[in-house]
């Protein structure tokens, strides 16, 4: 089952001195956990997204808007799509993925379990 784990922390968290070396620690951990997932031999795929400052939206009617589609206090920051046996295997992945203070994880099923 394929589940997608959407990680979502403050991007201001990261700036400044202290941000750069929270971001290197961060970086670090998704290198360990990525190892982890291969040595698994689970089918992954996952990417870190540029800042929301590269985002725009397209509404239905046509329109771009420069931005993300929400205004939140967390920003999606990127997300790993893992083919697990079940939610409770999901979920135990997600426990591992390093995160910035107040950090979060959706887990939300995807592909042909989405229904």
């Amino acid at each position: 089952m394929k589940y997608m784990l959407l990680i979502y922390e403050t991007e201001a968290h990261y700036a400044g001195e202290t941000g750069r070396a929270l971001l290197a620690d961060v970086i670090a951990g998704h290198m360990r956990f990525t190892e982890e997932l291969q040595a698994a031999g689970l089918d992954w795929s996952g990417s870190e997204l540029a800042p929301t400052e590269a985002a725009s939206t397209l509404t239905q009617d046509g329109v771009v808007h420069d931005g993300p589609f929400a205004e939140t206090h967390e920003q999606l920051g990127g997300f790993y799509l893992v083919d697990v046996a079940d939610h409770a295997a999901a979920v135990e992945w997600a426990r591992k993925i390093p995160l910035s203070p107040g950090g979060k994880i959706e887990i939300r099923p995807a592909g042909d379990n989405c229904g």
